[in-house]
């Protein structure tokens, strides 16, 4: 047995402990889940809806003491109120489509046959999710994942070891069956050994590029499907009829906002030549007004980053660059607070190159490069330029010009004039070292079911 620690940014003191349980508990707690299944499915899909979302109307009603948790677990300013907002929006989002998007498919339906294809929930869904939006990512799973009749296991980050906890405790008091959604305390050896050992029906992961292959290697030769969100380096450009006050307003914060430490915030912006002066200008004095501090105190803009070593990192590719010429546009002397630990200044840096580290690895921190480029033709090379794909965010008054660039991008999502959102009713997928997968949308409920078909040959006389 291990003892997980959630240790906290704010000040380093363990926040939080839970034992991971067993191999042989886990299995257990698979084999109540596989039997809570079986009735759950046979509910009608009204019932489910209404059990999911009274669910995550319990959540929303312990918001309060979640802000502040995620504030001692993972260093979000409380000031930003949460996650409850998005979890609600998604939730919502899927059980409007739900009935629609699980409907039978009818082929035919004559005198002679029935045929059609049903959708049938995987069994037991295993989700992992991460620390840095942790009710947010989950629910993107355990929402449709409980509609479409399965039974979910929700594994979190030590880094935010409330998070699921909160959650089944929420659905379990609105009628949720308690074997149904269980939250399970795993060590990664025992998560690799409860894969491989083809316990259960579906692994949905959202993390790093390693971690998502180790889920692969766990599940190699079992059959069971792996849903991955991994790492992003997301680019925006902002071409020569942008809107620059909003280009800068939203891509600085995509960049910056949880100390960057979003899956798809923006990592690299790239500006047409004749703007990249103004936009640059105006980055900088929005950065220069942040609030390095504890994230407890309401006037805190940018908190400490959740761990010391994604730091490090941050710091590693910041040096890496300015001594490969790039230029610090942020003076250190403006935050103060900044303690060579987890709490890091944001920093712009200009004078990159692609080449740099800064502007290939994901950095997941606020630190954020912007380049000069002269032409769309450039500028889509740059972006295509990575082996992430997740989310790219393009600025221009000209949809059709967007579209055509979308087109050559590689990519999971296509923003225009916006950035770092995900919408339920579209696709939530990646590519290249991103992973593989979706969530959300009728496509997220796909990959949560599998297609059963029936042929029916009737008996005529």
């Amino acid at each position: 047995m291990t003892t997980i620690k959630c240790i906290s940014p704010v000040d380093g003191s363990v926040f939080a402990t839970r034992d991971s349980v067993s191999l042989e508990a886990a299995v257990a707690a698979v084999a109540k889940a596989r039997a809570a299944q079986k009735a759950w499915k046979k509910r009608p899909l009204e019932e489910r809806i209404a059990l999911v979302q009274a669910g995550v109307a319990e959540l929303g009603k312990a918001n309060d003491d979640i802000v502040i948790e995620l504030a001692h677990m993972m260093g979000r300013p409380v000031r930003y109120g949460g996650e409850f907002g998005g979890v609600e929006e998604r939730a919502s989002g899927m059980a409007a489509i739900a009935t629609e998007a699980l409907a039978p498919h009818i082929v035919e339906d004559s005198g002679d046959f029935e045929r059609r294809i049903l959708r049938e929930p995987h069994g037991v869904v295993l989700v992992i999710a991460p620390w840095n939006y942790p009710y947010l990512t989950a629910i993107n799973t355990v929402s449709p994942a409980l509609i479409a009749g399965n039974a979910v296991l929700l594994k979190h980050a030590s880094q935010t070891l409330l998070a699921g906890e909160r959650m089944v405790e929420a659905f379990t008091k609105a009628g949720v069956p308690a074997d149904l959604f269980q939250n399970i305390f795993l060590d990664h050896a025992t998560t690799s050994a409860l894969i491989a050992g083809n316990n259960v029906d579906f692994v949905n992961f959202t993390g790093s590029v390693g971690g998502g292959q180790e889920m692969e290697r766990a599940a190699a030769g079992t059959f069971t499907g792996v849903g991955t969100e991994l790492g992003g380096k997301d680019p925006g450009y902002v071409m020569d009829d942008a809107d620059v006050d909003a280009a800068v307003d939203t891509l600085i914060d995509a960049a910056m906002f949880n100390s960057g430490q979003c899956c798809c915030g923006i990592e690299r912006i790239y500006v047409i030549d004749s703007l990249y002066d103004e936009f640059v200008e105006k980055a900088v004095k929005i950065v220069e007004g942040y609030k390095l501090g504890d994230p407890l105190d309401p006037k805190t803009t940018i908190g400490p980053m959740a761990n010391i070593r994604f730091a490090d990192e941050v710091r590693a590719q910041t040096r890496e660059a300015l001594a490969d010429g790039a230029v610090a546009m942020i003076d250190p002397a403006l935050f103060p607070e900044d303690d060579g630990g987890t709490y890091l200044m944001p920093q712009i840096l200009t004078n990159v190159t692609n080449e740099m580290r800064v502007m290939q690895d994901e950095s997941f921190g606020p630190v954020v490069g912007i380049m000069k480029v002269s032409s769309d033709e450039e500028a889509i090379k740059l972006m295509n330029d990575s082996e992430f794909g997740l989310t790219c965010s393009l600025w221009t008054a000209d949809a059709g010009r967007a579209a055509e660039i979308g087109a050559e991008l590689e990519t999971g999502t296509v923003f225009m004039n916006r950035a770092d959102y995900l919408d339920p009713g579209l696709c939530w997928t990646g590519c290249k070292n991103t992973g593989r997968g979706g969530a959300l949308s009728v496509i997220g409920f796909q990959n949560l079911t599998r297609p059963k078909s029936y042929h029916l040959k009737k008996v005529t006389s």
